[in-house]
């Protein structure tokens, strides 16, 4: 997804969830100062390189736990977004990107990225500027993206949650032939108890949530129309 084809969803997330797109813009200016500063930034092709044709995608819903006991996923790139890596760890595996605004537990994240050798694909935006201050210097071998206009080392593929925008980042650096997604439950009225690092059990799913879980699936929808690869909910 091209900015201009993003653009128009980006300013009905806006305008729904009450964001601005002024600490949006300086969210994007303050990872990519980071990213120099640190060093450890990486650019789209050097991620594109681990891409294999198949990519599983996990989200953090419920369905999850059970997924990770019934399937084999050694066939291709596994794609966590955020909390979902702590669902994976707790199942040996270590997924070989997160994609995260850092909001999930971050000893998890830091210990797939460390000792597992997992990339990762931080986002920048207006809420999460103290995070990214914190937390983006602990980490290493970093693709950043942001939610508003893109910059140079600091990239925009389309999408708004964590979950959607990994599936949007493997179809635009795959090799992708199918997306297979793992652990999305839009329809359900539960939220898994990776999404946070203060839930302990699955929880009921609250009002913000509800409308990002609508977002998400309306992108979806749209990758799956207008996308090369073959999405598939698992």
């Amino acid at each position: 997804m091209k900015w201009e084809e993003w653009k128009p969803f980006y300013m009905r997330i806006v305008e729904e969830m009450g964001y601005s797109v002024e600490e949006d813009r300086k969210a994007a200016q303050i990872l990519r100062a980071l990213l120099l500063e640190g060093d450890e930034y990486l650019l789209r092709d050097e991620l594109e390189a681990v891409m294999e044709r198949k990519a599983y995608v996990f989200g953090a819903g419920p369905s999850l736990e059970k997924a990770l006991k019934e399937f084999d996923f050694s066939d291709g790139t596994l794609i966590a977004a955020d909390g979902a890596t702590s669902a994976l760890l707790e199942n040996d595996l270590v997924p070989d990107i997160i994609v995260s605004d850092l909001d999930g537990r971050i000893p998890d994240l830091k210990v797939a990225n460390d000792r597992g050798g997992a990339f990762m694909v931080i986002h920048a935006h207006g809420d999460n500027i103290e995070k990214m201050t914190s937390y983006v210097p602990l980490f290493s071998r970093i693709l950043g993206t942001a939610q508003a206009e893109p910059l140079d080392i600091v990239y925009n593929f389309g999408g708004f949650t964590d979950g959607d925008r990994a599936a949007f980042l493997a179809e635009e650096l795959g090799g992708a032939g199918e997306i297979v997604l793992v652990g999305f439950d839009f329809g359900g009225d539960v939220v898994g108890r990776w999404s946070k690092p203060h839930l302990k059990e699955h929880s009921p799913v609250w009002e913000s949530k509800q409308k990002k879980f609508k977002f998400a699936k309306e992108l979806l929808e749209w990758l799956e129309k207008n996308g090369r690869a073959r999405l598939v909910y698992l």
